[in-house]
């Protein structure tokens, strides 16, 4: 007879809270402070801010918290601290709460100053190192430029020489950099230059909050977690793939920023190629942020583009019309756009990936402003059945089989498929299968920006793309947007329909159709 194991007890006894992989506790911020640059702009008045103050009524942040907003404006720590209180009193996700403010108060501090103002940086210096000494943050800082890439080298050689961007004594220092990544590949390569000149590779995080979004994360999960899903997700069942972010409102105030860049430039280099590397990518080792990006990075280099660009690609703008009941103007009479811009509205673009998995599927990505309605979606849409034993009747209203993930608004997955019509008559139909996050889960989804600013300060990096990414990206787009300046104007389109004709006749020269969202 064996003797039976003894309890452990005491100091012998395994604290199960310390194991990494235990999901009961969340992942806390350790003491940490964050600069901001750019604190007074749409950006940060919208949703930095109320992401920070999320954060801290969720428990998530250290009570010790710092926040140092940087800016011309002649303010006190305490009219800061207003300013703070009167952005997330208005746009916070989660409902105000004065203790919670009061705790997230005490960290608020303001310096004023421009980014060539060496005097000011001097002041900021001083004011990292009181919270180190009275708000304990340890040395831990993070440096968000949520400024214009133009002011980028000025501000970041501003904290080389004041020393801010080196760490010492085991702690950390951390630039976040706000999309857009440059304008095309040699801008892309220019900024990073720059950025790794005052910062290690390892210590830059570059800011894409469609991946901080659950529902992005959720493509992950419903691909790798399922058995249902993954044997199908391959040329042999596949026919094409539908990435689609559509916007119902026009540029709005954005014209200094939209000008010039366009559609492509704004959300298809980045948003919309990370969703399709997420969608097509292999199934990675672990979900550590070398392996992660290792898988995506291979998907970006299998893109191809179509020979023939002019066929296989589309751009338009948006004319004057009616949408939503009220009358909007063109996209050339918008505030600060000049009457003969050849900027695009609407992009529009096959994309192909040479591997074994994606071999002849075609991925059509498409975004633009005043559209149909607010969107963005991929559908997965499937090869239809080899074989059907129905007559031709019977299946007029049968279409494709689709898995659709809605990223936005509506969050949560749709599988279509057919089935009979209830009657006497042998009728298929397509009937949809629906999970939404918002009836499936007692919790409302965090801010993408929650998500991703509690990474950074973590140091958990899988969310945001490396430089390799954005070069890859650069690759895809820029034979593009060079054919389109040398060779395609952009075509009109009403406001409230679904681009120009020039992106139905795209997919219609494969034999396809968009789908309606």
């Amino acid at each position: 007879m064996t003797d039976s194991p003894s309890l452990l007890t005491g100091a012998d006894a395994p604290n199960p809270l310390r194991d990494p992989r235990d999901r009961r506790l969340p992942l806390i911020a350790g003491p940490s402070s964050m600069v901001m640059f750019g604190v007074t702009g749409d950006l940060a008045r919208k949703k930095l801010l109320p992401a920070i103050y999320d954060l801290t009524h969720r428990g998530l942040l250290p009570p010790s918290f710092g926040l140092v907003g940087f800016g011309r404006r002649d303010w006190s720590h305490e009219e800061f601290a207003d300013y703070v209180r009167t952005s997330v009193s208005e746009h916070s996700r989660t409902a105000f709460d004065e203790s919670v403010f009061e705790q997230l108060r005490g960290g608020l501090r303001f310096v004023t100053g421009t980014f060539d103002d060496t005097a000011a940086f001097e002041k900021l210096t001083e004011v990292v190192g009181e919270l180190d000494r009275t708000r304990s943050t340890g040395g831990n800082h993070a440096f968000y430029l949520s400024i214009p890439p133009d002011a980028f080298p000025t501000v970041l050689s501003q904290l080389a020489n004041s020393g801010l961007n080196t760490a010492d004594n085991g702690s950390w220092r951390r630039a976040v950099i706000e999309k857009p990544f440059g304008h095309d590949l040699a801008s892309a390569r220019e900024l990073n230059d720059v950025v790794e000149q005052a910062f290690r590779p390892e210590d830059v995080f570059r800011i894409d909050h469609y991946l901080g979004k659950e529902t992005v994360q959720n493509i992950l999960a419903l691909r790798f977690s399922n058995q249902l899903y993954e044997p199908l997700w391959n040329a042999n069942y596949v026919d094409h793939v539908q990435i689609t972010m559509a916007e119902d409102i026009g540029i709005g105030s954005r014209a200094g920023y939209y000008d010039g860049i366009g559609t492509a430039r704004d959300v298809i280099q980045n948003h919309l190629l990370q969703l399709l590397a997420l969608t097509a990518m292999e199934e990675p080792i672990t979900f550590r942020a070398a392996d992660l990006r290792a898988e995506k990075e291979k998907v970006l280099s299998a893109v191809e583009l179509p020979e023939d660009l002019a066929a296989h690609t589309a751009r338009g703008q948006y004319v004057g019309g009616w949408q939503g009941g009220e009358e909007v103007r063109p996209y050339l009479e918008e505030d600060g756009i000049p009457a003969d811009s050849a900027t695009e509205t609407f992009a529009a673009m096959r994309l192909d990936i040479a591997t074994r998995r994606w071999a002849g599927v075609p991925f059509y990505l498409r975004a633009g402003k005043r559209l149909g309605r607010r969107v963005t979606e991929i559908a997965v849409v499937f090869k239809r059945a080899p074989f059907l034993p129905f007559a031709s009747t019977d299946t007029a209203d049968l279409g494709q089989n689709a898995i659709v993930i809605r990223v936005q608004p509506d969050e949560g997955v749709t599988m279509r498929f057919g089935s009979k019509v209830p009657g006497t008559q042998m009728e298929v139909r397509d009937v949809t299968m629906d999970f939404a996050y918002g009836m499936n889960f007692t919790e409302e989804s965090p801010e993408a920006y929650e998500r991703l600013i509690l990474d950074m300060l973590l140091g958990d990096p899988p969310l945001f793309p490396r430089q390799k990414e954005v070069e890859l990206s650069w690759q895809i787009l820029d034979p593009v947007t060079e054919f389109w300046a040398q060779n395609l104007d952009p075509a009109p389109y009403r406001p409230g329909t679904w681009g120009p004709d020039t992106a139905h006749e795209m997919l219609a020269r494969d034999g396809r159709t968009w789908r309606r969202p």
